[in-house]
C-alpha cells in the first residue's frame, strides 16, 4: 500500500524537482499539496504548487492549501536563487480556484481522515506546521511521521553565518514545531550538501517528450547558472530531493536521536538550531536527526525516481 504523504512546500527549484519525484511514485500517495512561503512569497508558492501539479499532469492528483503573505513572518526569500517566480523564470499559467482552503486546515483535515496513516514533509520553513498544532494541539495522536528538511548541525547557516534558511524564514514556528510531540526527523543542511550535482544531470534528466522532463529542462538549468554567479560553484545542491529520499529510504541515513531547539531572539543567532550533545544532555531527546547519507545510493534513489517519472509522464 502507498504512503500517504502531505509535501509541504515553499517552491524554489529543488521543492520542483521533489514534486517530480513524489507526484509519480507508485510508492507514496501524496494526498495534499501544501503551501508556506520561503524561497518565494506565501501567494506565489500558492500559485506554484498548483502550477506545477497542472503541468506534470500525474495520476493522482492531490489536495492543495494555500496560504496568505504575512507581515509578521520574515521577508527573506531565495528569489536571486531561484527566480523572479520560484521555478527559474518560466512562468507558468494557471487556472483560478473558486475554493482555496488554508494550508494548516488541510493539514488537519487531511490527517483526520487517515489518523496515524499520513505523514508531512516539510521542505520550506515550518508556518504552516506550527499553525496545524496550533488549529489541533492534538496533532500528534494523528500523524504518523514528520520529516523536515533544514536547520543545522554545527550550527553554520546557509543565509546567516548560524542560521539555515527555512529555519530563519521562521524561527518562532520551527521552535513551536521542534518542542512539539510529533514524531520527527530532521535532514540537516550538512546532510543535504553533502550531495552536489554537476553539469551532467542536464544530460540525464527525462527526456523533453515527457511533461516532467520537459518541465525540469526549462527550470533546472536556471540554478546553475544563479549557482555560478551566487557562489561561484559549477554545481547545485538539490536539498528537497535528498529530503524525500529521506522519507522513501531511511535506512541510506546515518541517524541519531538528539535534544534539538532553535533560536528566536538572538541578535547574530535568530534561527540558529541548537543541538545539546553532551555526554549528559538536560533534555530528552525529541527528534531524529539525519548526521549523514550514503552518497551513492541516494543519488541512484533520486536519478531512479526521476526516470520513473519520465516514464511515467511521456504522452501515449
Amino acid at each position: 500500500m502507498a504512503r500517504k504523504v502531505i509535501i509541504d512546500c515553499d517552491p524554489g527549484i529543488d521543492d520542483a524537482v521533489a514534486l517530480c519525484m513524489a507526484l509519480f511514485d507508485s510508492r507514496l500517495d501524496v494526498v495534499a499539496l501544501t503551501a508556506t512561503s520561503g524561497n518565494v512569497s506565501a501567494n506565489q508558492a500558492s500559485r506554484n504548487i498548483q502550477a506545477v501539479t497542472e503541468r506534470l499532469d500525474p495520476p493522482r492528483w492531490p489536495r492543495f492549501g494555500v496560504v496568505q503573505d504575512s507581515d509578521s513572518l520574515s521577508s527573506a526569500t531565495a528569489l536571486h536563487i531561484h527566480g523572479d517566480d520560484g521555478l527559474g523564470n518560466i512562468r507558468l499559467e494557471t487556472s483560478e480556484l473558486h475554493r482555496q482552503h488554508p494550508s494548516d486546515k488541510v493539514i488537519v483535515d487531511t490527517v483526520h481522515n487517515a489518523p496515524g496513516d499520513v505523514s508531512i514533509i516539510a521542505l520550506g520553513p515550518l508556518t504552516n506546521i506550527a499553525a496545524a498544532l496550533k488549529r489541533e494541539p492534538e496533532l500528534a495522536h494523528f500523524v504518523d511521521r514528520l520529516i523536515i528538511g533544514g536547520g543545522s548541525i554545527h550550527g553554520i547557516g546557509n543565509i546567516t553565518p548560524t542560521a539555515e534558511f527555512n529555519m530563519y524564514c521562521d524561527a518562532e514556528s520551527a521552535r513551536v514545531v521542534f518542542q512539539s510531540s510529533l514524531a520527527k526527523t530532521l535532514v540537516p543542511l550538512e546532510v543535504t550538501e553533502d550531495l552536489m550535482f554537476d553539469i551532467s544531470l542536464l544530460n540525464d534528466l527525462p527526456p523533453e517528450a515527457s511533461r516532467v522532463g520537459a518541465f525540469l529542462r526549462e527550470t533546472v538549468p536556471f540554478l546553475f547558472r544563479s549557482y555560478r554567479q551566487n557562489f561561484g560553484v559549477e554545481g547545485i545542491h538539490l536539498h528537497d530531493a535528498v529530503t524525500l529520499v529521506a522519507a522513501l529510504h531511511p535506512e541510506f541515513f546515518e541517524t541519531k536521536d538528539m535534544p534539538g531547539d532553535v533560536e528566536t531572539r538572538g541578535e547574530l543567532t535568530k534561527g540558529m538550531t541548537v543541538f545539546d550533545r553532551r555526554s549528559r544532555p538536560e533534555n530528552r531527546s525529541n527528534m531524529e536527526v539525519a548526521v549523514s547519507l550514503n552518497k551513492t545510493a541516494v543519488l541512484d534513489a533520486i536519478m531512479q525516481c526521476l526516470r520513473f517519472a519520465g516514464q511515467e509522464s511521456t504522452n501515449a
